[in-house]
Protein backbone atom coordinates (compact mmCIF):
# COMPACT_ATOMS: atom_id res chain seq x y z
CA UNK A 1 0.00 0.00 0.00
CA UNK A 2 2.90 2.50 0.57
CA UNK A 3 6.45 2.12 0.99
CA UNK A 4 7.02 3.37 4.59
CA UNK A 5 5.51 1.70 7.56
CA UNK A 6 2.43 1.13 8.03
CA UNK A 7 0.86 2.89 10.82
CA UNK A 8 -1.77 0.05 11.75
CA UNK A 9 -1.32 -3.32 10.42
CA UNK A 10 -3.51 -5.74 10.27
CA UNK A 11 -2.22 -9.51 8.81
CA UNK A 12 -3.87 -12.24 8.50
CA UNK A 13 -6.42 -11.93 11.16
CA UNK A 14 -8.83 -14.36 11.90
CA UNK A 15 -11.57 -14.22 14.49
CA UNK A 16 -14.76 -16.20 16.25
CA UNK A 17 -18.09 -16.11 17.60
CA UNK A 18 -17.86 -19.16 19.71
CA UNK A 19 -17.58 -21.87 17.07
CA UNK A 20 -18.42 -19.66 13.95
CA UNK A 21 -15.51 -18.06 12.07
CA UNK A 22 -16.38 -14.33 11.51
CA UNK A 23 -12.92 -13.69 10.00
CA UNK A 24 -10.46 -15.79 7.29
CA UNK A 25 -6.96 -14.08 7.10
CA UNK A 26 -7.60 -10.65 6.59
CA UNK A 27 -4.70 -8.29 5.95
CA UNK A 28 -4.90 -4.50 5.91
CA UNK A 29 -2.82 -0.80 6.16
CA UNK A 30 -2.84 2.38 7.55
CA UNK A 31 -1.01 5.14 6.91
CA UNK A 32 0.05 7.62 9.67
CA UNK A 33 -2.10 10.45 8.57
CA UNK A 34 -4.17 8.53 6.21
CA UNK A 35 -7.81 7.33 5.77
CA UNK A 36 -9.13 3.43 4.64
CA UNK A 37 -12.38 2.39 3.70
CA UNK A 38 -13.84 -0.91 4.54
CA UNK A 39 -16.81 -1.73 2.31
CA UNK A 40 -19.19 -4.49 1.98
CA UNK A 41 -22.84 -5.75 2.41
CA UNK A 42 -24.49 -6.57 5.68
CA UNK A 43 -22.61 -9.47 7.41
CA UNK A 44 -19.24 -9.15 5.16
CA UNK A 45 -17.51 -9.08 8.85
CA UNK A 46 -16.58 -5.36 8.72
CA UNK A 47 -17.87 -4.86 12.33
CA UNK A 48 -16.08 -7.68 13.40
CA UNK A 49 -12.78 -6.62 12.00
CA UNK A 50 -12.90 -2.94 13.61
CA UNK A 51 -14.00 -4.95 16.99
CA UNK A 52 -11.19 -7.21 16.36
CA UNK A 53 -9.13 -3.93 16.05
CA UNK A 54 -10.34 -2.33 18.60
CA UNK A 55 -9.72 -5.67 21.13
CA UNK A 56 -13.36 -5.76 21.85
CA UNK A 57 -13.79 -8.97 20.26
CA UNK A 58 -10.65 -11.38 20.90
CA UNK A 59 -8.32 -12.18 17.43
CA UNK A 60 -7.86 -15.74 16.78
CA UNK A 61 -4.84 -16.22 14.49
CA UNK A 62 -3.12 -13.41 12.61
CA UNK A 63 -1.74 -10.03 13.92
CA UNK A 64 -2.27 -6.83 14.85
CA UNK A 65 -0.19 -4.03 14.94
CA UNK A 66 0.46 -0.56 15.98
CA UNK A 67 3.77 1.60 14.95
CA UNK A 68 5.04 -2.35 14.81
CA UNK A 69 4.20 -3.58 17.77
CA UNK A 70 1.66 -6.08 18.43
CA UNK A 71 -1.47 -5.09 19.83
CA UNK A 72 -4.11 -8.37 19.58
CA UNK A 73 -3.78 -9.48 22.53
CA UNK A 74 -4.45 -6.56 24.44
CA UNK A 75 -8.16 -5.63 25.82
CA UNK A 76 -10.33 -2.92 25.01
CA UNK A 77 -9.36 -0.31 27.35
CA UNK A 78 -5.44 -0.58 26.39
CA UNK A 79 -5.71 -0.58 22.93
CA UNK A 80 -7.90 2.74 23.80
CA UNK A 81 -4.60 3.71 25.72
CA UNK A 82 -2.18 2.84 23.01
CA UNK A 83 -4.21 4.87 20.84
CA UNK A 84 -7.18 3.29 18.64
CA UNK A 85 -10.46 4.87 19.76
CA UNK A 86 -13.47 3.41 17.92
CA UNK A 87 -17.18 5.40 16.85
CA UNK A 88 -19.25 2.04 17.61
CA UNK A 89 -22.07 1.50 15.18
CA UNK A 90 -25.21 2.63 16.93
CA UNK A 91 -23.50 5.52 18.25
CA UNK A 92 -23.93 4.22 22.30
CA UNK A 93 -24.19 7.32 23.99
CA UNK A 94 -25.19 7.51 27.56
CA UNK A 95 -28.40 8.58 28.24
CA UNK A 96 -28.66 9.74 31.39
CA UNK A 97 -25.53 11.97 30.77
CA UNK A 98 -25.51 15.69 28.82
CA UNK A 99 -24.02 16.04 25.52
CA UNK A 100 -20.66 17.49 26.82
CA UNK A 101 -20.72 15.11 29.76
CA UNK A 102 -20.28 12.03 27.42
CA UNK A 103 -17.26 14.10 25.28
CA UNK A 104 -15.82 14.34 28.86
CA UNK A 105 -16.08 10.48 28.95
CA UNK A 106 -13.76 10.00 26.11
CA UNK A 107 -11.13 12.08 27.59
CA UNK A 108 -10.53 9.39 30.59
CA UNK A 109 -7.90 7.64 28.76
CA UNK A 110 -6.79 11.26 27.41
CA UNK A 111 -3.06 10.66 25.26
CA UNK A 112 -1.21 13.49 26.17
CA UNK A 113 -2.10 16.81 25.33
CA UNK A 114 -3.12 16.92 22.05
CA UNK A 115 -5.20 18.61 19.88
CA UNK A 116 -8.79 17.50 20.69
CA UNK A 117 -10.80 18.62 23.72
CA UNK A 118 -13.62 20.25 24.62
CA UNK A 119 -13.09 23.44 22.74
CA UNK A 120 -11.54 21.64 19.50
CA UNK A 121 -14.67 19.29 19.22
CA UNK A 122 -17.22 22.26 19.25
CA UNK A 123 -14.84 24.22 16.79
CA UNK A 124 -15.44 20.96 14.62
CA UNK A 125 -18.98 20.57 15.34
CA UNK A 126 -20.33 24.08 16.36
CA UNK A 127 -23.67 23.06 17.21
CA UNK A 128 -22.66 20.79 19.55
CA UNK A 129 -21.51 23.68 21.49
CA UNK A 130 -25.28 25.18 21.70
CA UNK A 131 -26.32 21.92 22.77
CA UNK A 132 -23.72 21.11 25.33
CA UNK A 133 -26.37 20.75 27.89
CA UNK A 134 -28.90 19.21 26.24
CA UNK A 135 -29.19 15.06 27.06
CA UNK A 136 -27.30 13.62 24.53
CA UNK A 137 -29.73 11.11 23.64
CA UNK A 138 -32.31 13.97 22.87
CA UNK A 139 -30.52 15.14 19.61
CA UNK A 140 -31.15 14.45 16.53
CA UNK A 141 -29.19 11.27 14.87
CA UNK A 142 -26.79 13.29 13.22
CA UNK A 143 -26.01 14.98 15.78
CA UNK A 144 -25.32 12.26 18.13
CA UNK A 145 -23.20 10.72 15.88
CA UNK A 146 -21.42 13.73 16.04
CA UNK A 147 -20.95 13.84 19.85
CA UNK A 148 -19.86 9.91 19.32
CA UNK A 149 -17.54 11.19 17.02
CA UNK A 150 -16.27 13.54 19.66
CA UNK A 151 -16.28 11.31 22.45
CA UNK A 152 -13.72 9.32 20.70
CA UNK A 153 -11.70 12.28 19.96
CA UNK A 154 -11.00 13.43 22.99
CA UNK A 155 -8.70 11.00 23.66
CA UNK A 156 -6.27 12.34 20.93
CA UNK A 157 -6.41 8.85 19.12
CA UNK A 158 -3.64 8.25 16.55
CA UNK A 159 -5.88 5.96 14.76
CA UNK A 160 -10.12 6.73 14.96
CA UNK A 161 -12.19 3.67 14.03
CA UNK A 162 -15.61 4.85 12.64
CA UNK A 163 -18.21 1.88 12.14
CA UNK A 164 -20.93 2.91 9.79
CA UNK A 165 -21.41 6.73 10.90
CA UNK A 166 -23.85 7.45 8.25
CA UNK A 167 -25.97 4.53 8.42
CA UNK A 168 -29.84 5.95 8.56
CA UNK A 169 -28.60 9.51 7.89
CA UNK A 170 -29.98 12.04 5.73
CA UNK A 171 -27.35 12.80 3.49
CA UNK A 172 -27.46 16.50 3.96
CA UNK A 173 -26.10 15.29 7.65
CA UNK A 174 -23.86 12.49 6.24
CA UNK A 175 -22.14 15.48 4.31
CA UNK A 176 -21.71 17.63 7.41
CA UNK A 177 -20.01 14.81 9.36
CA UNK A 178 -17.59 13.53 6.29
CA UNK A 179 -17.07 17.56 6.10
CA UNK A 180 -15.29 16.75 8.86
CA UNK A 181 -12.70 14.05 7.95
CA UNK A 182 -10.31 16.58 6.40
CA UNK A 183 -9.60 18.52 9.63
CA UNK A 184 -9.34 15.17 11.49
CA UNK A 185 -6.87 13.84 9.27
CA UNK A 186 -4.98 17.04 9.32
CA UNK A 187 -4.77 16.91 13.19
CA UNK A 188 -2.27 13.83 12.86
CA UNK A 189 -5.17 11.37 13.46
CA UNK A 190 -5.57 8.32 10.88
CA UNK A 191 -9.39 6.61 10.01
CA UNK A 192 -10.67 3.59 9.22
CA UNK A 193 -14.10 4.11 8.20
CA UNK A 194 -17.14 1.08 7.70
CA UNK A 195 -19.00 2.33 5.08
CA UNK A 196 -22.23 0.47 3.31
CA UNK A 197 -22.21 3.52 0.34
CA UNK A 198 -19.79 2.81 -1.97
CA UNK A 199 -19.66 6.45 -3.97
CA UNK A 200 -18.89 8.03 0.02
CA UNK A 201 -16.09 5.35 0.46
CA UNK A 202 -13.92 6.08 -2.85
CA UNK A 203 -14.54 9.89 -2.48
CA UNK A 204 -12.94 9.79 1.52
CA UNK A 205 -10.46 6.99 1.17
CA UNK A 206 -6.75 7.05 0.32
CA UNK A 207 -7.53 3.20 -0.21
CA UNK A 208 -10.51 0.76 0.20
CA UNK A 209 -10.93 -2.95 0.67
CA UNK A 210 -13.96 -4.89 0.31
CA UNK A 211 -14.94 -7.64 2.18
CA UNK A 212 -17.23 -10.77 1.51
CA UNK A 213 -18.33 -13.21 3.93
CA UNK A 214 -15.32 -12.37 6.14
CA UNK A 215 -12.45 -11.95 3.67
CA UNK A 216 -11.14 -9.23 1.70
CA UNK A 217 -12.22 -10.15 -2.07
CA UNK A 218 -10.91 -6.51 -3.37
CA UNK A 219 -8.32 -3.62 -2.25
CA UNK A 220 -7.12 -0.99 -3.86
CA UNK A 221 -6.37 2.76 -4.28
CA UNK A 222 -9.99 4.28 -5.76
CA UNK A 223 -8.78 5.66 -8.79
CA UNK A 224 -7.38 2.12 -9.77
CA UNK A 225 -10.89 0.31 -9.29
CA UNK A 226 -13.27 0.07 -11.50
CA UNK A 227 -17.24 0.27 -10.94
CA UNK A 228 -17.33 -3.30 -12.35
CA UNK A 229 -14.29 -5.03 -10.11
CA UNK A 230 -16.27 -3.38 -7.19
CA UNK A 231 -19.72 -4.53 -7.60
CA UNK A 232 -17.84 -7.70 -8.04
CA UNK A 233 -15.75 -8.04 -5.17
CA UNK A 234 -19.05 -6.73 -3.10
CA UNK A 235 -21.57 -8.88 -4.51
CA UNK A 236 -19.51 -11.99 -5.10
CA UNK A 237 -20.08 -12.32 -8.79
CA UNK A 238 -17.20 -14.48 -10.83
CA UNK A 239 -16.82 -14.18 -14.42
CA UNK A 240 -14.64 -17.51 -14.38
CA UNK A 241 -15.93 -19.98 -17.45
CA UNK A 242 -17.23 -23.33 -16.62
Amino acid sequence: MSEGEPLLAVEALTAHYGDFQALFGVDLHLDPGGCVAIIGANGAGKTTLMRTIAGILRAGAGRVLLDGAEIQRLAAPEVLRHGVAMVPEGRKLFPSLSVEENLLIGAHERKGDGRWNLETIYDLFPILRERRRNPGTALSGGQQQMVAIGRALMSNPRVLLCDEISLGLAPVVIRDIYAAVPRIRESGTAIVVVEQDIGQALKIADYVYCMMEGRVTLSGRPSDLSREAIHDAYFGVSHDLA
